[in-house]
């Protein structure tokens, strides 16, 4: 029996982690965690009975102790509740699936705890990759990729030596707007943008998708994962997302990994590497599929890409503001607040006013966010 936590359990990765564990009798539930959704979280907790529920939101958090009485299971609150949900003594590995920066520090602390990771909290690696692989490292822990994109590099590394390891071909499916000109985008709606040709996924990464930004954190997240020069990671549009991604050798040799677009697939593979085991659904159909098609990224349109490069390049803190920014921009742009192409305009004019620190602690990590959030709302 393999015990596993979920930090951010009512999510789109949360979601569809437990419905691989309803499928594999093998995996056990032992703790859950989640912001605010807490109808979704009572019912979870009812259905898989964990040890401890922890609500990020305190309110929320009484609310629910008060509904699950007729139970066993322990209600923590706040971020000592996600802490609690982390380190949950029986669990072997986490699940970071909560969105934004409020991960972190779960993950530091299961790390500490001796659990693996099952990342798909790319916010962690992204602002603190500089502090949570070193740590991994000197724990000896693992930290097993979710992203689609990461989890396809993870596999086709298996293939070989990581030291003859040229260079990672990153793809993209390039969003809903890939085709659309500056003047175009001026027009989008959050309901254009929201409406992803290929994956499902959660409001706020969507977003990211549309804008090219989640194509730019992974690439930051891809150096930290593979240990690899952004030199040496490089994006292509791929619209159909049959090919996850893609790693070349020093011979010149392309491995890539190929399947239908459902993150079951990465998600099952993090938490039973190294199994590939069967998982219902779809499989790829190479006659009806016919061609696979490559795009360059449109980088002078959608420009969370290249500004990704850019904040990963000067390195420090700087990747940690163009994060932030992005989240609170998304969030405005959701909130009908700000037009689409406002939120580059908001990720660049924050960068440029930003002063780097070099190696920043995680406190400094955290400093930094709240200074981007402030500097925003002064703006």
């Amino acid at each position: 029996m393999k015990y596993i936590s979920i930090i951010g359990s009512t999510g789109s990765i949360g979601t569809q982690t437990l419905d691989i564990v309803r499928s594999n009798k093998d995996l056990k539930v032992t703790a859950l965690a989640a912001g605010t959704s807490i109808d979704l979280l009572e019912k979870q907790a009812r259905e898989f009975q964990p040890v401890i529920v922890a609500v990020y939101n305190e309110q929320k958090a009484e609310e629910l102790k008060l509904r699950l009485a007729d139970t066993n299971i322990k209600v923590c609150a706040g971020m000592d509740g996600l802490l609690e949900a982390a380190t949950q003594e029986q669990c072997s590995v986490v699940v970071t699936a909560i969105v934004g920066m409020i991960g972190i520090r779960p993950t530091i602390a299961a790390m500490k705890a001796g659990k693996d990771i099952a990342l798909a909290n790319k916010e962690t690696l992204v602002t603190a990759g500089h502090i949570i692989m070193p740590l991994a490292e000197e724990l000896g822990v693992s930290i097993y990729p979710v992203d689609s994109e990461h989890s396809a590099i993870f596999q086709c590394l298996q293939s070989g030596k990581r030291d003859d390891l040229d260079s990672l071909i990153i793809t993209a499916s390039g969003g809903p707007f890939r085709k659309k000109t500056t003047e175009e985008l001026k027009h989008v709606t959050v309901e254009d943008a929201l409406n992803h040709p290929n994956w499902s996924m959660g409001r706020k990464i969507t977003i990211d998708s549309a804008t090219l930004v989640n194509k730019g954190l992974e690439v930051i997240e891809a150096k930290w994962l593979f240990g690899v020069d952004f030199d040496n990671i490089h994006v292509v549009v791929q619209p159909k997302s049959v090919i996850h991604s893609m790693i070349q050798f020093k011979d010149g040799s392309v491995i890539a990994q190929l399947g239908t677009p459902d993150m079951k697939l990465p998600i099952q593979y993090a938490l039973f590497y190294p199994q590939h085991r069967n998982l219902a659904g779809e499989r790829l159909d190479f006659a009806k599929l016919k061609e696979i098609t490559f795009e360059e990224p449109p980088v002078d349109v959608l420009k969370g890409l290249p500004y990704a490069y850019k904040a990963g390049r000067i390195g420090g803190s700087m990747p940690t503001v163009l994060n932030a920014a992005n989240e609170k921009a998304v969030a405005l742009f959701l909130g009908r607040k700000i037009q689409f192409l406002d939120i580059y305009d908001i990720i660049e004019d924050t960068m440029n006013a930003h002063k780097v620190i070099e190696n920043p602690t995680l406190e400094e990590v955290l400093e930094t966010e709240q200074w981007v959030y402030e500097h925003i709302e002064s703006r």
